[in-house]
């Protein structure tokens, strides 16, 4: 046969379509909140992808366990096998001292910190935008005291206005000022964090690819990203792709409920994160998922459940 342009299409056409039919794909690919079905064999063709430093470290943040102290908070979540904390940022640098204190002996770590600075890094205003580096450099700093993994910081939400344009001199602005704050954070043995957002609360930042290409341009090794399966639901047509694609840029993950940002297990069958968790799984992600979310009923019920269902998803994945 004659190997021409056409000949050449419908041969490789053909190849794509029976690879497309056969059970690698099939097994290692599937829409967010979706459970892939099995069959047998699949799971080992997607095995032999993952990495075997992957762990799953699960995380609150200081809110969502019960308790009137932070010790108390802790206590409980030493009860469930919770091996990070995730503060707010504000007013960080006055409680290094109490965090320290209280996780002493502990098997509970810092995880990332949670935003808490002033002003934002896109703002028209350059009284605004110094008012972010200089409160952000001072949760880094705290950050570092207390091994976290970051700080995590949106570049604007929609309601910051004025805030300069969605322009490639933007972007190029918006590297200058994260390489002069990531410098500053591995200076203090800590990161920061690019978080994306779903577009009815962030007009800039939305994908995961997004934030690790802008990480990946930055070259800085005290720049990184997260994903957040809530925001992740709204905006990413595959959870793995979406981590994947976050690669050794990724930080962070945050979890949630898919439908009302409760409780993982609140919405039901909607709660699937096993998709996401094969993507985590490919990169050897061993740094922390940590709960963002608020809860519909009582905390010392619904929490005990929605990290037992996040562990056997993590297993099924």
């Amino acid at each position: 046969m004659t190997l021409n342009r056409r000949n050449f299409l419908r041969t490789t056409l053909s190849g794509a379509a029976l690879a497309i039919g056969g059970t690698t794909i099939a097994a290692c690919s599937s829409k967010p909140g979706q459970q892939s079905a099995t069959l047998a064999g699949e799971k080992s063709a997607c095995d032999s992808n993952y990495n075997p430093k992957a762990e799953l470290k699960l995380s609150f943040q200081e809110w969502t366990p019960p308790g009137d102290s932070l010790n108390e908070k802790l206590d409980y979540m030493e009860k469930l096998g919770i091996v990070g904390i995730e503060p707010s940022g504000k007013g960080l640098s006055g409680r290094v001292d109490e965090f320290k204190q209280a996780l002493n002996g502990r098997n509970i770590k810092v995880s990332a910190i949670c935003a808490g600075f002033d002003g934002f890094i896109l703002s028209t205003d350059p009284a605004i935008r110094k008012q972010c580096m200089d409160t952000m450099k001072e949760i880094i700093a705290a950050a570092g005291e207390l091994g976290s993994t970051g700080v995590i910081i949106v570049p604007a939400f929609n309601g910051q206005v004025p805030a300069l344009p969605h322009t490639m001199e933007t972007r190029d602005f918006l590297c200058e000022q994260f390489n002069e704050m990531g410098t500053f954070a591995a200076q203090h043995g800590t990161t920061v964090i690019f978080e994306p957002l779903n577009r009815k609360e962030c007009f800039y930042l939305r994908q995961v690819a997004d934030a690790a290409s802008i990480c990946r341009d930055i070259n800085n090794p005290g720049v990184r990203c997260m994903g957040d399966f809530w925001h992740m639901t709204a905006e990413e047509t595959s959870d793995m792709g979406a981590f994947i694609s976050g690669g050794e840029y990724l930080q962070h993950v945050h979890v949630a409920s898919r439908k009302r940002r409760s409780m993982p297990g609140e919405d039901g069958e909607a709660d699937n994160y096993v998709n996401g968790f094969k993507g985590l799984k490919m990169i050897g992600y061993n740094k922390y998922v940590s709960f963002e979310c608020g809860c519909q009923g009582d905390r010392n019920v619904v929490l005990p459940a929605a990290v037992k269902l996040l562990r056997e998803q993590w297993e099924e994945a």
